[in-house]
């Protein structure tokens, strides 16, 4: 698979990027919303965009509608990765398009990646 994964917390994403590289996928790994945006607009395609959702200068939430509006053709599943675990978090995402919701403090990085893998 090739992953875009979007997390402002450096450690957070390197672990995660580090444990999917070594499961054998291509991971793009950004720190803001807007460097995913521009990784889009610059044609790039994924097969998973893994974000969190709160994030400084656009939340999760944010990024979800941008994907959705500006990037119709975007084969990517796109997959919720935080600590935000409210109901309302959660509805609020699969409104705006995510295809799964994990929170982080439920999940170690070998879970998390045998959760993102199920579902293809």
């Amino acid at each position: 698979m090739k992953i875009l994964l979007v997390d402002d917390d450096n450690f957070l994403r390197d672990m995660y990027a580090t444990k999917f590289s070594q499961g054998g996928h291509e991971v793009d790994a950004v720190d803001s919303g807007a460097l995913a945006l521009g990784r889009l607009s610059q044609g790039a395609t994924y097969d998973v965009i893994m974000l969190d959702m709160v994030m400084p200068g656009m939340s999760g939430l944010e990024l979800l509608e941008h994907i959705k509006k500006e990037f119709p053709d975007q084969p990517a599943k796109l997959v919720v990765l935080s600590n935000q675990g409210q109901e309302e978090d959660i509805r609020e995402a699969t409104e705006a398009g995510a295809t799964t919701y994990i929170i982080k403090a439920e999940s170690v990085p070998s879970e998390v990646l045998h959760k993102v893998e199920s579902l293809f």
